[in-house]
């Protein structure tokens, strides 16, 4: 009993939000002390890792023949298992310094659909990069639990995670998943599909991170209103990170970028004016796959849950529900009305420290290792 009061004392508990685009870290009693891309650079001759996070991002699509900047998370899950555990070591270093005497506790999300060998896995990483003791908790009970949402009560609530490499739909009561599913479509295949689109419509091939700006400048799940261009001045200032802004209230949003990168025919550097009508046109195949998802889960509810949830409405979090009228979409295809979650892109790891913290009201929730 001394024994778990020393350890319970010292150990350090985090929480890990490992997302296929970025990656949060939640530290007890601080909340969240890390936000960072999902991106490891590694060397190719001897695959040593040599930089993580937004140093790594930096390089994509820009490095030298020796060095190869890599995403380790495909879909949610992992797919390169050395280089994952090499960024979780990274993440628990930051959060409880490399000196420690006492090994932390971490909690890590997954998918709902993810299978006992995907599951293993991450429990693996995460105790080989350095935890004492690994807990995994399914990512759509950790976003309803940072989304403030009521997940004890004999009472139905729908949440909807939209990330950068999976979309988790679930009804939650009685604290725990009644009905999910997890669709393997998200912020990374809508960045896919605009590139794709402009590939195809003006021959002009873009890198991974200009498509990615072009979806938070000017994306638009249905598209129309007031335009408004963005120019070279205004261009050179956006701050492109992986995290979708809310536009600003007091002017119309941006419907023209100019898009740079190389013609397919001749291979030289070139510019085109893009839309915002066809940057709709382009990722509504992937939006229709997402909403997809959300009406399977409400066809398999149950009646006296599903009348729940047309009056409490759906709640979207993650990084991608910031897409502009996403949740306007949402509500036009399904018949319930959807609102956007304070914060969203926080609320899987902020559930995370609460159920790290709570490890006992949550037991049933979380597995352990």
């Amino acid at each position: 009993m001394t024994q778990y009061l020393m350890f319970g004392r010292f150990t350090k508990r985090i929480g890990i939000d490992l997302g296929t685009a970025n990656s949060l870290v939640w530290l007890a009693g601080e909340g969240v002390v890390l936000n960072e891309p999902t991106v490891v650079a590694v060397t190719v001759d001897d695959n040593r890792v040599v930089a993580v996070g937004n140093e790594a991002k930096e390089m994509l699509g820009r490095t030298p023949g020796t060095i190869v900047a890599t995403r380790p998370m495909r879909d949610g899950v992992i797919a390169d298992y050395r280089i994952t555990e090499a960024l979780l070591s990274y993440f628990i270093d930051r959060a409880a310094g490399r000196n420690r005497f006492f090994k932390p506790e971490v909690m890590i999300c997954v998918p709902t659909g993810v299978t006992q060998v995907e599951r293993r896995a991450v429990l693996d990483a995460t105790l080989s990069a350095g935890a004492r003791v690994a807990y995994l908790i399914e990512e759509p009970l950790a976003a309803a639990i940072g989304a403030k949402i009521p997940i004890a009560q004999a009472s139905g609530h729908m949440i909807v995670d939209v990330g950068g490499g999976s979309t988790e739909a679930a009804v939650i009561s009685l604290g725990g998943v009644v009905a999910h599913r997890s669709a393997r479509v998200a912020g990374n295949k809508l960045d896919e599909a605009i590139a794709l689109y402009i590939k195809k419509k003006y021959n002009l091939i873009i890198g991974e991170r200009m498509a990615e700006t072009i979806k938070i400048t000017i994306g638009d799940a249905i598209g129309g209103g007031e335009e408004r261009k963005m120019g070279r001045a205004e261009d050179g200032k956006k701050n492109a990170s992986s995290q979708l802004p809310i536009s600003p209230s007091s002017q119309p949003p941006i419907s023209f970028m100019e898009v740079r990168g190389r013609d397919a025919i001749a291979g030289l550097p070139r510019m085109i004016t893009l839309t915002r009508a066809e940057v709709t046109e382009a990722i509504t195949p992937v939006l229709h796959q997402i909403v997809a998802a959300v009406k399977a889960v409400l066809e398999d509810t149950p009646p006296e849950l599903a009348a729940d949830i047309i009056d409490k409405g759906i709640v979207m979090a993650g990084g991608t529900s910031l897409l502009r009228n996403l949740d306007r979409l949402m509500t036009q295809m399904t018949g319930v009305v959807c609102h956007v979650a304070d914060e969203p892109l926080l609320c899987v790891v902020r559930g995370t420290g609460v159920a790290l913290e709570n490890i006992e009201l949550y037991k049933r929730s979380v597995s352990k290792r």
